[in-house]
Formats: structure tokens, C-alpha cells, sequence
């Protein structure tokens, strides 16, 4: 099991070195030459196990990859000899250039997963090793699909060779801004579990999210992890086995033992 390392958690973290099976950090955060942030980074990499997880490539993006960007990604794999790396299934990139700064969804059809492929295979071509695709929550829709999700990622992690990163919290939050209470929002998810081919998951993230008095649910990694989705999960290990889980805590950060005791619940659950 591991957690996000967080910059307040830096130091609790190496001084502590409480029992984990690895540690993410968010790969755009050292992408700079030297300083104390990659210095850090050394000293948790000698620690614990690594993944680099992204949230820039926009590996979906018809504007095309960044190339400087797939290069420092490529110069800090090298450096740290991560366990996984991964990124997420969105647009981030338009025009010449700008950047969104947001995962923003993509429409699951023929011609966005053949530019997804393709970009997908141009950075595991670059890195020399074959990367993990995040499953997205999204709060808008194009109105283009002629693809399940589920049958979307089947088929990316087909032609590319490349892992699902099942974010189980992202299933649970979309199918509750679908109009579903959590229960049948759990229910959905596990639907959505069950259309993915064995063999293609990787890694699982956990984190929770917040209601808003309107009723939308936003993915908010600032809270520990709903009861629904760790059902969604219990069901997730029970078809794909033991995987590599994460908890995600991005916002409204608690002391590191919080983190720890979700990291030992969701060990407590593999099979």
C-alpha cells in the first residue's frame, strides 16, 4: 500500500518510515535541475519504491504532446527509476501551446482512442517502458461517445500495452453526478469494475470527495474515503486481485497517521 507524499509530509515521513510498499509524488513538482526538491525526492526514493504520477501530459490532447514536458519527464524517470508512472486519460493542451492547467475529459470514441493510443505510445516510446492511464472524473460531457468507458480503456490498454490506473473514487463520483444516491452510485461503479478486462489494472487510487449543497460531487482528494467506495474497491480486488493502491490526499491535508491508517485499511482489504 502507499500514500501521496505531500510537501507537509516530507519530514514526518522520513523520519518516521512507517511500513509502506511505496510512495507517489506528482512528477511535474521535479521537473526542475536540482535544488531541494529533487534532493528530497533522493532521499525518499533510497526509502521507499517511487511512482511518478503526472497531471500535465494532456495525454489526450489533439493539440499534440509538449515535448520539453515529455523530456524532463523522461530525464527525472531515469533519475528516480520509478515503480510505475502514469498520467491521466484528458486534454489539457489547445492552439500553440496553452495549457489548461485541468484534466479535462475527452470524448470516448474511435477517433479520440486512436490519438490517445498514439500519444500514449509516444511517451512509452521516449520512456522505454510502458506507462498507466487514469480513469477521470468529469463534470461535463461532449456528447461524441460511440464507446463505453470501460470498452474505451480495454481497448487502450490493448493497442498501446500500456495499464489501467483505476482511480475507484473518480467511478463512484461520476456515476453520483449522474444522478445516482451512493448506493446505486456503488452499484454503477461496480458495473463499470466488471467491463474491464482482467489483467489490464496496474494500480488503484483511493481518495475521497465532497458533496456541495447543490448535490454535485467534486473530487476533491481532502477527506478520507467514502464507505461506497471502498465496497467499489472490496469488488475491484475481488475480480483483478491484488493490486497496487494508493491514497490520494491532495487537499485539507491531515497529520500523516490519518493517511496511514487508510493506507492499512485498504491492506487490510486485498485478498
Amino acid at each position: 500500500m502507499g500514500i501521496g507524499w505531500r510537501q507537509p509530509h516530507y519530514e514526518a515521513l522520513l523520519s518516521l518510515r512507517p511500513a509502506l510498499d511505496f510512495i507517489e509524488v506528482h512528477a511535474e513538482n521535479f521537473f526542475a535541475d536540482g535544488g531541494i526538491a529533487l534532493a528530497v525526492l533522493d532521499t525518499g526514493r533510497a526509502a521507499y519504491p517511487v511512482s511518478l504520477h503526472g497531471v500535465g501530459l494532456g495525454l489526450g490532447s489533439a493539440a499534440g504532446l509538449d515535448g520539453w514536458h515529455l523530456e524532463r519527464l523522461a530525464r527525472l524517470v531515469e533519475r528516480v527509476q520509478p515503480g510505475w508512472v502514469s498520467d491521466h486519460a484528458c486534454f489539457a493542451r489547445v492552439g500553440s501551446g496553452l495549457h489548461a492547467a485541468d484534466l479535462l475529459p475527452i470524448p470516448f470514441n474511435d477517433e479520440s482512442l486512436a490519438l490517445l493510443a498514439r500519444h500514449v505510445d509516444q511517451v512509452q516510446q521516449r520512456l522505454g517502458r510502458a506507462m498507466l492511464v487514469e480513469n477521470i472524473s468529469a463534470y461535463v460531457g461532449w456528447g461524441e461517445d460511440t464507446l463505453a468507458e470501460p470498452e474505451f480503456f480495454n481497448e487502450l490498454t490493448r493497442r498501446s500495452g500500456c495499464g489501467l490506473l483505476l482511480d475507484v473514487n473518480n467511478l463512484v463520483v461520476n456515476a453520483r453526478n449522474a444522478g445516482h444516491g451512493p448506493e446505486a452510485a456503488a452499484r454503477e461503479a461496480m458495473r463499470w469494475v466488471d467491463a474491464i478486462r482482467p489483467g489490464s489494472v496496474g494500480e488503484i487510487h483511493l481518495a475521497g470527495h465532497f458533496e456541495r449543497e447543490d448535490g454535485l460531487v467534486i473530487d476533491d482528494h481532502g477527506s478520507r474515503v467514502r464507505d461506497e467506495v471502498w465496497r467499489v474497491y472490496a469488488h475491484a480486488l475481488a475480480r483483478f486481485g491484488p493490486t497496487p493502491t494508493l491514497i490520494e490526499w491532495d487537499t485539507e491535508l491531515p497529520e500523516l497517521d490519518v493517511l496511514l491508517a487508510e493506507a492499512r485499511r485498504a491492506r487490510g482489504l486485498q485478498p
